[in-house]
């Protein structure tokens, strides 16, 4: 019996540790990625102001974008529940994704980079959730959704940073947005070779995870529904960076490489933010979402009327959301649904909540062409207004547990 109990315990050790890896693999491909893309989204605004575009035209592209971006989530997570091939649907989300960002370099006009902005966030619409269910399944042996979302987040918060610090070295040493963006082909393609490796060493993920009892139930439950609701009004009021980015510019309060250190900080915030929320999340579950939403929702006052120190401290507020919006808000959906659903309420969840940033990003920019103090205004309003939403999620432990 003793020996039993050791070889059991062994084999346990060793499926977390490979769970482990596996997690911390997928954050360095995450790093990269982030490396890349979110180099190129730190100065995308001024990018587009440079080549013509106005406020709205900003707000309407980077609210497309995240609409598609999120929108086709949907798409892939039902060809991922229905065909397997969660690996196949991840590589060619990367391929496409990673291809997109140096392309910047070679367009003339804003409309050529709107195609290519908006092509980024397809690439990153399919392959994310074929990826956060392989994510899920280490969950079940590293004792929680919140913890392997945040540690996951930290990395690619960690790359996140990296790339518009390395934009603004460029810009501060003379080079130009599109020198920038050519040069974020090497983390591009450093991202590509490490998904083939984590791959190769990972070619079933869903092996980390015990089997499922039972069938799927059909549909979804309501909780989630609600849930919906609730991060909906909290994606709808959360504006683009791209619009804050034009703001600072426009107002002269942040030009170039500082605009991009302030992105930098941001992601700085999210990334160390994000292990510290993934931890509470596993340890009080939805309640957490009440408080950092009312911090959050800060952002907007900061940013929008204050001067260079508050705009950056509105920066890093920003940097809060968008660690609550990367781990918490999707670490949530897992224990909500059946694993055989996971992919697919996933897809649903985030498809949905990318047609709010959209709508929501639209209204900013126009609300901001029209008066500052009423796109500020609705970003408070939509944010605050899905606390009590969280509060009733929140209190429903029967059907929303933290633990996996």
């Amino acid at each position: 019996m003793i020996d039993e109990e050791k070889t059991a315990a062994s084999q346990h050790s060793k499926a977390g540790r490979a769970a482990f890896l596996f997690v911390i693999l997928i954050g360095v491909v995450s790093l990269f990625a982030d490396f890349t893309y979110e180099g190129s989204r730190s100065v995308l605004g001024p990018y587009l102001a440079l080549l013509g575009a106005s406020a709205t035209v900003v707000g309407i592209v980077t609210g497309m974008g995240e609409m598609l971006g999120y929108g086709l989530r949907l798409v892939s997570g039902r060809w991922a529940d229905a065909s397997g091939r969660y690996w196949h649907i991840t590589i060619l989300g990367y391929v496409v994704q990673m291809a997109s960002v140096p392309a910047l370099a070679l367009t003339q006009t804003w409309e050529q980079a709107a195609i290519l902005i908006i092509l980024e966030r397809i690439g990153k619409a399919i392959r994310n959730p074929p990826r956060d269910v392989m994510l899920s399944h280490a969950g079940k042996q590293l004792g929680g959704y919140g913890w392997v979302f945040g540690l996951h987040q930290s990395l690619d918060q960690a790359g996140a940073m990296i790339g518009p610090l390395s934009v603004a070295a460029i810009l501060a040493l003379g080079g130009s947005y599109r020198k920038a963006f050519m040069l974020l082909a090497v983390p591009a393609v450093i991202n590509l070779c490490f998904v083939a490796v984590t791959r190769w060493l990972y070619p079933r993920p869903q092996d980390m995870a015990p089997p499922s009892a039972g069938t799927a139930p059909d549909g979804l439950p309501r909780v989630f529904w609600v849930y919906l609701v609730g991060a909906g009004l909290v994606a709808a009021g959360f504006a683009d960076y791209p619009l804050i980015a034009y703001h600072l510019t426009r107002t002269q309060l942040a030009q170039g490489e500082a605009i991009a250190v302030f992105y930098a900080v941001a992601m700085a915030v999210s990334g160390a933010g994000s292990l510290l929320f993934g931890r509470l999340f596993d340890r009080y579950g939805l309640r957490v979402l009440v408080p950092l939403t009312v911090v959050s929702v800060l952002f907007a006052p900061l940013v929008f009327y204050g001067g260079f120190w508050l705009a950056l401290l509105g920066a890093a507020v920003w940097g809060i959301g968008m660690g609550v919006h990367e781990s918490i808000i999707p670490a949530a959906v897992a224990p909500m649904v059946a694993v055989q659903r996971r992919a697919t309420a996933f897809g649903l969840f985030t498809a949905a909540y990318g047609i709010f940033w959209f709508l929501g990003s639209s209204v900013i920019g126009m609300l901001y062409d029209w008066s500052v103090p009423a796109a500020v205004t609705f970003c408070m309003v939509a944010g605050l207004a899905a606390v009590p939403i969280f509060v009733w999620v929140g209190g429903k432990k029967e059907t929303v547990s933290p633990d996996p």
